[in-house]
């Protein structure tokens, strides 16, 4: 009996010698706050061995289906599976998961209102990554001892687009008060979706609720659209100009032709997505290699291939983040009371 507890102690203690030796992580939580030199080596040591990792994404087009690829020609025996939703599809998929213990997401990437819930519930594990340091404070989430709980690695910028053939001269709008120009009335587009609510809250941070209501005399013309196909509108001349337009699709649409110039209001409505580890990655090493390369300068031009702005530049204008702050309760009723008044 004592030749074996002598035995089974000695193992433990070179157990517990070898971790002092090795100062290797080895749960989440460790390996998400891992800094020291050596920091990508056991990232990708572990996801070789770990073999792949699930991502979750909003992100649509082509980086949800192209990022990937980067990534594994950077890591070869890395694999990244990847499941895209919308909103509603990721938090409705993460809840349900998380509820019936059934770990499956190693990294998220999307808008703030999700990542909010998933940090009330508990979900996120406070990460370190080397590259946050070239990010400014405000696109942060910051969790305390230099940790974060995700970290904008991609932003759109919401501002007004015109047809240069409807709208001309000083009718052309360069802020908010200008939309209220009669020679705009019945030209005036707004989009009724996520982007239009964030609009519609910069020019209540910024105008108050009654200027809100003078722009109900514009004659504003409500679609149930994405920002996408309101530039489209815009383009064709059906609408004259829409201050719920992504600078990002008019980079594209200008760059092949189109009549149409964009320009930021008082305040420009940022739609930004973050990276986020989940608390029971079941692949960590996997999910926070990828979310270093997310946000690394590779990572980062690549997203800028598809007219995607980093987080790390310095616009001209002011962005505004109208979830910054929120709690999960805020973000609902900012989604449910923030629509554009109807006549």
């Amino acid at each position: 009996m004592t030749v074996l507890l002598l035995t089974l102690l000695a193992a433990v203690g070179w157990v517990v010698l070898g971790r002092a030796q090795t100062g290797k992580p080895t749960s989440v939580t460790e390996l998400a706050a891992y800094n020291k030199p050596d920091r990508e080596k056991v990232l990708y040591e572990g996801a070789k061995k770990e073999g792949r990792l699930m991502w979750y994404t909003s992100l649509t087009g082509g980086p949800n289906t192209d990022v990937p690829k980067v990534f594994e020609a950077k890591y070869p025996g890395v694999q990244v599976e990847v499941y895209r939703g919308d909103s509603d599809a990721l938090i409705s998929r993460i809840t349900q998961e998380a509820q019936a213990k059934r770990y499956i997401v190693d990294l998220v990437e999307t808008t703030f209102p999700i990542l909010m819930v998933m940090r009330e519930y508990k979900l996120l594990a406070p990460y370190f990554s080397e590259h946050l340091a070239a990010y400014p404070d405000d696109v942060k989430e910051k969790a305390g001892k230099g940790l974060v709980y995700w970290a904008t690695d991609r932003e759109s910028y919401i501002g007004l687009a015109y047809n240069t053939n409807s709208v001309q001269g000083n009718a052309a709008p360069k802020s908010f008060e200008d939309l209220l120009r009669p020679d705009l009335k019945g030209k005036i587009g707004f989009a009724t979706s996520d982007t239009g609510n964030r609009v519609i809250a910069a020019m209540l941070a910024t105008k108050g609720p009654e200027f809100v209501q003078k722009l109900k005399a514009q004659q504003i013309s409500l679609h149930s659209l994405s920002g996408r196909a309101i530039l489209d509108m815009v383009i064709s001349g059906e609408l004259g100009a829409s201050p719920t337009t992504f600078l990002s699709h008019a980079r594209v649409s200008i760059s092949k032709g189109a009549p149409i110039k964009w320009v930021p209001m008082d305040l420009v409505p940022t739609n930004a997505g973050g990276v986020a580890l989940p608390a029971n990655a079941p692949h960590p090493h996997a999910g926070i290699l990828f979310g270093d390369f997310l946000l690394s300068p590779d990572g980062q031009k690549f997203l800028g291939k598809y007219g995607l702005d980093s987080a790390m530049n310095k616009p001209e204008f002011k962005r505004f983040y109208a979830e910054a702050g929120m709690t999960m309760l805020k973000t609902r009723l900012r989604n449910s009371v923030l629509k554009f008044p109807r006549n």
